[in-house]
């Protein structure tokens, strides 16, 4: 079965979620992941955090949740904050989903929540490509979202090639557990 025949199946049971850790799809990209540093990954999430958070922005100019979530993960990140704090704040962020309808943006919502917390553990890397993935379904129905999922996979492992190589450039610090 192909991803959109998976996630076809999806859409008719209702699911909101179209894409899992089981997907066929996405299992390149958790191999990929997993054979990351903690440090690229968080680069990685961060970038990708930020560019949902702008596209919200523009629908959401006085949200700040996912904002202060990303801001919360990147503390964390260099030690400046405990992870309790900035737990909360990615809490925050996934609470926000609750209080909105447009299913792409609610999407968007849990994927910077699962973006920042990378910090915690890599593993939740996973998590932003199942639900921006989700989005861009939403975003253009599964009719016409084919080119738009590919390109944007393929932007997630150019991304981790550019992080790789632009880790020695980045110009704060890691926080012990960052080094591990």
């Amino acid at each position: 079965m192909n991803w959109i025949d998976e996630v076809s199946v999806k859409l008719k049971k209702k699911n909101q979620v179209l894409f899992s850790k089981n997907s066929e799809y996405i299992q390149d990209l958790i191999i990929l992941f997993e054979a990351q540093s903690h440090q690229v990954m968080a680069l990685w999430a961060f970038d990708f955090a930020s560019e949902s958070i702008a596209k919200l922005e523009e629908k959401y100019p006085e949200e700040k949740r996912p904002r202060e979530a990303l801001e919360a993960a990147k503390n964390w990140t260099s030690g400046k904050i405990k992870m309790r704090l900035a737990q909360r704040k990615i809490l925050d962020c996934h609470a926000f989903a609750k209080e909105i309808d447009n299913k792409e943006d609610i999407a968007i919502c849990h994927s910077i929540g699962q973006a920042c917390a990378v910090v915690h553990t890599a593993g939740h890397a996973i998590g932003y490509p199942i639900y921006d993935l989700t989005a861009i379904i939403y975003k253009y129905g599964i009719e016409n979202c084919k080119d738009a999922v590919e390109k944007r996979k393929q932007e997630y492992i150019e991304k981790i090639t550019y992080c790789n190589e632009h880790l020695c450039d980045y110009q704060d610090t890691w926080a012990d557990f960052m080094l591990k």
